[in-house]
């Protein structure tokens, strides 16, 4: 029996993902059976390091052990795989490399890969319901601030050691979970070398009310930022509001930042908010 020339597949079968967020919206739609390798950094969904092969770090990968998959497509983030995304791409495998950095972006990207894989319907309705979760959150902000509440200055520090501030969706993120970013102006920078503080008594100086960590890779320490020379200054370390917010759960620009990382700040400025607003806080 001849092939038929003109047959197809409706979308790529065949998928490695060089990151988490792809890895853990194909689960959340249903498509995992896609799925032939990740990223040796997954954790979410759990399940995914026990049923496929870890092919990746961020920025390297096993190009052999990713080509004996046979991969109909690679999907990986940003501009720092550009260099495996161009290995690839010469041995003549399709790659698809988002590259995220804001809400919005974040939102479309999962659109997009919805649709690549025959399920743009349901990750519009999954889209619609984590806007629906964040505009709650706006809401529930918006009443405090009325009811005569402070939005707390916020200090995110995703490395300790030069301190490294909040990415643009984190930032952004906080915004909408009621804090106001105290380096707005590093946000919208990429890289991470480029959101340096090299001096740490400019963080002391902006004074943040909460300190937010999430140190990639390694457990955030309250006590090694408390023990800081002059931090003994800062309202979030008179008032011991210092806090972790895990990495996976909010520096992967997908799905659990959308949901459990900015649920986690939100619930910490709620709380902190409350506490002002019966007047906690008060110099």
């Amino acid at each position: 029996m001849s092939m038929d020339l003109l047959d197809y597949q409706p979308g790529p079968q065949r998928i490695v993902c060089l990151t988490e967020e792809t890895t853990e919206w194909l689960y959340l739609l249903g498509q995992e059976q896609r799925i032939v390798g990740i990223s040796g950094y997954t954790v979410r969904p759990r399940r995914a390091r026990d049923e496929k092969p870890r092919v990746s770090a961020f920025l390297s990968a096993k190009i052999e052990k990713i080509m004996e998959l046979q991969p109909d497509c690679v999907l990986g983030f940003s501009d720092l795989q550009a260099d495996i995304a161009s290995d690839l791409v010469k041995r003549g495998v399709q790659v698809t490399i988002f590259n995220q950095r804001s809400v919005a972006e974040i939102f479309s990207m999962l659109f997009q890969l919805a649709a690549m894989v025959g399920e743009a319907e349901q990750g519009a309705r999954r889209i619609a319901q984590m806007q629906a979760g964040l505009r709650a959150m706006q809401s529930a902000v918006a009443a405090r601030v009325a009811a005569g509440s402070r939005r707390p200055k916020v200090y995110f520090e995703e490395w300790d050691s030069p301190h490294i501030s909040a990415i643009r969706w984190v930032s952004e993120l906080l915004g909408i979970a009621g804090g106001d970013d105290c380096f707005p102006e590093l946000a919208a920078e990429s890289l991470g070398k480029n959101r340096i503080i090299a001096d740490g008594a400019e963080i002391v100086r902006r004074n943040p009310d909460i300190i937010l960590g999430s140190w990639c890779g390694k457990k955030f320490r309250p006590e090694n930022v408390v023990a800081r020379e002059g931090w003994d200054a800062v309202n979030a370390v008179r008032h011991q509001q210092l806090f972790e917010i895990k990495s996976p759960d909010i520096l992967q620009p997908g799905p659990a930042a959308l949901t459990d990382g900015v649920a986690k700040m939100h619930q910490i400025i709620r709380q902190w908010m409350d506490a002002d607003l019966a007047g906690a806080f008060k110099p």
